[in-house]
């Protein structure tokens, strides 16, 4: 049996002694992981994954070196890393009706968009804390803006603010108009100042969050009158929202654009996709596009932004997209296939490194962007029921799912990848 030197290192805090060993260049993962755990001597095993030049080692020693030409005379650096435990469903959120998107970004509360034109709250203990009919349509994304604030989009071609106070009851205050095609996702910034929405007409629009004191928007157009009338009919002349104008218009966009988000800790920065195959950077203060990031025939579907600079976009051809932005070419660093249409994404909220898509034969896969071969988990949700995942959301420690079969809330443990 041939042995490999191997030196071991590690950015999580199991550290073993500093040495060179000869190992089987059998050994894969499974042998490994018990020589990392028998060197540290715990009591409660911890299950590795192992990094060999930046990539996940997927079958044994000898098959990299044998794929990459490293004799077996020359020391292999291999770091470890806590591997990515298989999540377990942890509880089902009840909806009647699609679920388009989950929000988890809230430590104890998740935020669900219905296509029955409602948005949930949840507790963190599964309680429905409220229900609110925000919308004459589908809604296709909802978030929390602050503690008490909520904003949502819809089919309706509106996104708007919704307050919360502590009797539970809720107040649409703000229609956000701009839009005339439905408006598939709102984000909002880390302080809550800024909101992002993002329209099937090619636009995005930027807002602030203050309630107007008044209509900024006039509804000068017959469409829009009979449609207030209509509205003021069914609702009994309940008082309407404010109507709410943009602080910037970002155009740019050809096609509709499926996603948009502020890059993560930033006010000023913002990234979306579009079914024009580009990804398109931005400067929300002056409405620049600073980046245009063009893919041949990639309509892009979704993305995430990992922690770590770079923005990660799925198409209809199958495929996630990795592009370095923080190049001043911006050219993908990598392409890796999926196996079914990807209808979302979400990145691990710190360790810049782990994405988790859903997919429209009802599975959730989990990602590790240093080794795109496969995905490092997976989780079947309603593939036997023909069901699609239509959004997926990374809190800490969990995994919120919403789609065809409702809304599924899975807990994983933390593992302490660095990136």
């Amino acid at each position: 049996m041939s042995s490999q030197p191997v030196v071991f290192t590690t950015r999580t805090s199991y550290t073993i002694p500093s040495q060179t060993y000869m190992l089987p260049n059998t050994w894969k993962r499974f042998q490994l992981s018990q020589l990392i755990n028998k060197v540290l001597a715990l009591l409660q095993p911890v299950p590795f994954d192992f990094l060999v030049r930046g990539e996940l080692l997927r079958g044994s020693i000898a098959d990299w070196c044998t794929e990459r030409g490293v004799g077996e005379e020359e020391t292999v650096e291999i770091e470890y890393i806590e591997a990515t435990i298989p999540p377990q469903r942890a509880a089902t959120l009840p909806h009647d009706d699609w679920v388009a998107s989950i929000s988890c970004a809230q430590a104890d509360r998740f935020v669900t968009a219905a296509y029955d034109g409602n948005v949930r709250i949840f507790s963190s203990s599964q309680e429905l804390l409220h229900t609110i009919p925000a919308h004459s349509a589908p809604v296709l994304s909802a978030a929390y803006i602050s503690s008490s604030v909520i904003a949502s989009s819809s089919h309706d071609r509106t996104a708007r603010l919704t307050r919360l106070d502590e009797n539970g009851t809720a107040d649409t205050f703000a229609s956000l108009v701009l839009h005339t095609a439905p408006v598939a996702s709102i984000s909002a910034n880390t302080d809550g100042s800024r909101l992002l929405t993002a329209s099937w007409d090619g636009l995005l629009g930027v807002w602030d969050t203050n309630e107007p004191d008044a209509d900024e928007v006039p509804a000068d157009t017959l469409e829009e009158k009979d449609r207030a009338k209509k509205r003021r009919r069914v609702e009994d002349a309940k008082p309407q929202p404010k109507r709410k104008a943009p602080l910037e218009v970002l155009k740019g966009h050809t096609g509709r654009v499926s996603q948009s988000a502020f890059a993560p800790g930033s006010s000023t920065e913002a990234y979306s996709c579009s079914f024009d195959s580009t990804v398109r950077a931005w400067d929300v203060r002056t409405g620049v596009c600073t980046r245009t990031i063009a893919l041949s025939e990639k309509p892009f579907t979704a993305l995430a932004l990992p922690s770590n600079g770079t923005v990660i976009a799925s198409s209809t051809d199958r495929t996630l997209s990795l592009l370095d932005v923080r190049s001043p070419n911006a050219v993908p660093a990598s392409g890796f296939g999926h196996p079914s249409l990807p209808t979302s994404l979400a990145a691990h909220p710190s360790d810049g490194v782990r994405v988790v898509s859903g997919a429209a034969d009802g599975v959730v896969r989990i990602w590790d962007v240093r080794s795109t071969k496969a995905a490092v988990s997976s989780f079947d949700l309603w593939r036997k029921d023909e069901k699609k995942v239509l959004g997926v959301s990374w809190g800490a420690g969990i995994i919120g799912v919403a789609g065809e079969g409702g809304v599924e809330i899975w807990r994983l443990r933390d593992s302490g990848v660095a990136a």
